[in-house]
């Protein structure tokens, strides 16, 4: 019996700590709820799935039920395995001509075998933990893969709409196009011509009904519309036929050469996991911009392309086609306001109902109507913004490289070229470097452009040895990159040249990330004042740019004397009278002691050359706004101006205080900025003075100088003319609108002074127009769209492109 007393003691205890007795008895089993979000999201994603799945089966001259079965698929398994909960999988259009490729090499069967090997490799490759290498591809290949094969989609289905039938390259459909013009079919070009103009014009509809219209995905609006018609007119077209399920082909045993299909399943393999963690990536921006705390968590790509391969395992074991993430259903699921997965599976049991029980309204549907929709959708795939993209990068060769080859040759070696390509222009760019040499008022100027490797390190050997000895020299290093071997030329020059009686200045914005050792080569320390502050004993963990007058740091508080109280100042330390005089003698003694010997040799460069700002800043005088922490600029970058509310007075209305058109003149004629930038903020007290103020009130300087705002309050409250606004989400209050508004208005005065206009016409200015939420830390910058001046988040991501 004592044996078992302190064995129920335990389980006592135990069920005590894992049950206190003051909390609620424990609950039975959560029942599964689905949110109101995920229903309403996933009825949109299905209504845009249904015809697509259809449409991209038709083009790629598989079963009709295959894209059914892959929809469901890829909503089922994918949207429950996947990494990525809000990302919608599928046969996607960027599989297309991979896909009508393997049908016409090896047949439907095999095809679906080469399916099911693909969804093994992305298991193998998911398993290997290796996703985030595929994001190594570079943007240029694989927007340049989605315009070739969006090309190819587009060129193959216009025989369709035109009446005809396919050829199987795009050179054979090009040659066949003139005989297909000449002999089209009226009735097959009227109903896609009927598709078009609903798809183009649906999302177009203005006005409140248009809005409510617009819920409807155009997709499904085109598809239904041109249906209808065709049935009302009696048109006689081949429409869609979807033979029973118990005749529906399943996959069989791969048929054909080694070789060829090891490289269909690379193919496939390489496409569907490159669309779908790319795919995956999309979603997490969309869902980090969406208005409102984010309940998704960030994507697992490598649980993602488990989920990938899983369901190309059983969309190929069933007959269906390949699966990916699909962008356009993705998209729609997450601005459809879907929070978790169940949005994604729900969709793929629609289909799954869709496909048993909507038959004979499916067989309505036209062939040519669903050609006419995959054909929008592979033009769509050129996407203009991907070629601007791409051109302000310099990497147009290697993105029309991939779009030629993959039109011309096919996807796997389109993709090989602009790889190909992308390597050589890396490497032209890696020994690319332009090693100058000047004198100067008897100093030696170095400028290195580029990268400094081994390749330059000759060139650079004879630009430094053109450098007398003994004479002052500065080496300015215009690059984020140097190895071994120029570190070690460049630090054996400076020693001996030190030491035949020179001087070496290191100058250059990147000079202190160059390589691991440029405390040795610059002279600089550590940009974050650590080792001082363990030197001194002063405790302060603070960067020298946070040294504002409200930043939180951990100080020691002050040694007591004798008599038990604080200490006097050091001997020398200047003893101002009141709390702001020491905080002032602080913060100057703090600059002295951290800031001032790492921006030293910068501000003597300064003073040397003059300054040459490449920027006008104008923005708010707020004592929250930092000019140089938003823009990660140094000393010399900005000519800032500054005054209460941002504001630019228009020509002729100054009435005796010409500062802000004198600062903007000066800036544009003798500094010659090449960009000027209105900063508007957060919890602006002028832009709230402004909506709280009363006719008649009191003749004040603040009021007099406010009245340039009143355009502002005009334009927010003239119903004729669109709102400036945030993407993401609406402004929060009528003060934040008046920010946005004033902003803009203000870049309207700023386009009037004769010096900007100018400059605009002759193109050397360029006038930018900026919003920064003190409370978020965030900046979105303006841009004009539909008419509209909308501000765009500012993400690090994009920076980093």
């Amino acid at each position: 019996m004592s044996a078992c007393v302190p064995a129920r003691a335990a389980d006592s205890d135990r069920t005590e700590r894992a049950h206190p007795p003051h909390s609620p008895p424990p609950t039975g089993p959560r029942r599964f709820r689905i949110a109101g979000a995920d229903l309403s999201a996933s009825i949109a994603v299905f209504l845009i799935a249904l015809p697509l799945s259809l449409g991209i089966a038709l083009a790629t001259g598989a079963p009709l039920q295959a894209g059914l079965v892959a929809a469901a698929v890829g909503g089922l398994v994918a949207g429950r395995l996947g990494g990525s909960p809000l990302q919608v999988s599928g046969p996607a259009a960027g599989l297309t001509v991979v896909t009508a490729d393997l049908i016409q090499r090896y047949g439907w069967r095999t095809t679906c075998a080469i399916t099911v090997l693909a969804g093994l490799a992305q298991l193998g490759l998911g398993c290997l933990r290796v996703a985030r290498g595929a994001l190594a591809v570079s943007p240029a290949i694989v927007h340049g893969m989605l315009a070739g094969i969006g090309v190819t989609i587009a060129v193959a289905q216009l025989h369709i709409v035109l009446g005809g039938t396919p050829q199987s390259s795009v050179p054979d459909n090009l040659r066949a196009l003139p005989a297909q013009l000449a002999n089209l079919h009226p009735a097959a070009l009227s109903v896609s011509v009927l598709t078009l103009a609903l798809l183009l014009l649906w999302p177009r509809l203005p006005g409140r009904a248009g809005r409510v219209a617009r819920t409807v995905p155009a997709a499904l609006v085109a598809v239904a519309g041109a249906t209808a018609v065709a049935a009302a007119a009696g048109l006689l077209l081949p429409k869609v036929d979807l033979p029973s399920w118990r005749n529906h082909a399943l996959a069989g045993l791969p048929d054909g050469p080694v070789l060829g299909l090891a490289a269909a399943v690379l193919t496939t393999t390489l496409v569907c996991s490159v669309q779908s963690l790319l795919g995956a990536v999309a979603v997490d921006k969309l869902v980090s911009g969406r208005p409102g705390p984010a309940r998704v968590g960030r994507s697992d790509l490598d649980r993602e392309l488990l989920g990938q391969g899983a369901a190309n395992i059983v969309s190929g074991s069933l007959g269906g086609l390949p699966v990916a993430g699909v962008a356009v259903r993705s998209s729609a699921n997450v601005r459809a306001g879907a929070v978790s997965r169940n949005s994604t599976m729900l969709h793929g049991v629609f289909v799954v109902i869709a496909a048993l029980l909507m038959v004979p309204l499916l067989e309505l549907i036209p062939l040519a109507s669903l050609a006419a929709l995959v054909m929008a959708v592979g033009i769509q795939m050129v996407s203009l913004h991907h070629i601007r993209t791409v051109t302000r990068h310099r990497e147009v060769l290697v993105y029309a490289v991939t779009t030629l080859g993959v039109v011309s040759l096919g996807v796997l070696e389109g993709v090989a070229l602009g790889i190909a390509v992308a390597v050589g222009v890396a490497l032209h760019r890696l020994t690319r470097t332009r090693i100058t040499h000047e004198e100067k008022e008897g100093v030696h100027h170095v400028h290195v452009r580029g990268q400094l490797t081994f390749l330059a390190v000759p060139r650079l050997s004879r630009a430094l040895h053109l450098v007398p000895h003994g004479a002052d020299a500065v080496v300015a290093l215009d690059g984020s990159f140097m190895d071994h071997a120029a570190y070690e030329t460049l630090q054996d020059w400076q020693s001996t040249h030190i030491a035949r009686g020179g001087t070496v200045e290191i100058t250059g914005r990147r000079a202190e990330v160059r390589i691991a050792e440029p405390e040795a080569l610059t002279g600089h320390r550590p940009a974050d004042g650590t080792e001082k502050a363990r030197a001194s004993g002063a405790g302060c963990r603070c960067r020298p740019w946070t040294a504002w007058r409200n930043h939180q740091c951990e100080r020691p508080q002050p040694v007591a004397g004798g008599d038990g109280r604080p200490s006097a100042p050091g001997e020398g330390e200047p003893e101002p009278s009141g709390t702001g005089g020491r905080e002032l003698v602080r913060g100057i003694s703090a600059f002295q002691r951290d800031t001032a010997p790492l921006v030293r040799g910068e501000l003597a460069r300064l003073a040397r050359e003059g300054q040459r700002p490449t920027q006008l800043f104008l923005t708010c005088a707020d004592s929250r706004l930092v000019t140089s922490m938003i823009t990660s600029s140094g000393p010399g970058d900005l000519f800032v101006v500054r005054n209460v509310g941002n504001l630019v007075p228009p020509p002729g209305e100054e009435s005796g205080d010409d500062s802000v058109a004198a600062a903007i003149e000066y800036a544009v004629e003798v500094l010659a900025v090449r960009s000027i930038t209105v900063c508007g903020h957060s919890g602006c007290g002028a832009m709230q003075a402004l909506l709280d103020s009363a006719p008649g009130g009191a003749d004040t300087p603040l009021r007099r100088w406010l009245r340039h705002g009143l355009p502002s309050l005009d334009r927010m409250g003239d119903a004729s003319r669109s709102w400036a606004r945030l993407t993401g989400r609406a402004p929060t209050d009528a003060v934040e609108q008046l920010c946005l508004t004033n902003v803009v208005q203000q870049l309207e005065h700023l386009r009037a002074h004769p010096s900007v206009a100018r400059a605009l016409r002759n193109g050397t200015l360029e006038l930018h127009g900026l919003y920064f939420h003190v409370g978020e830390a965030q900046a979105y910058l303006l841009t004009e769209r539909d008419g509209e001046g909308v501000f765009d988040r500012v993400r690090a991501v994009d920076l980093a492109v």
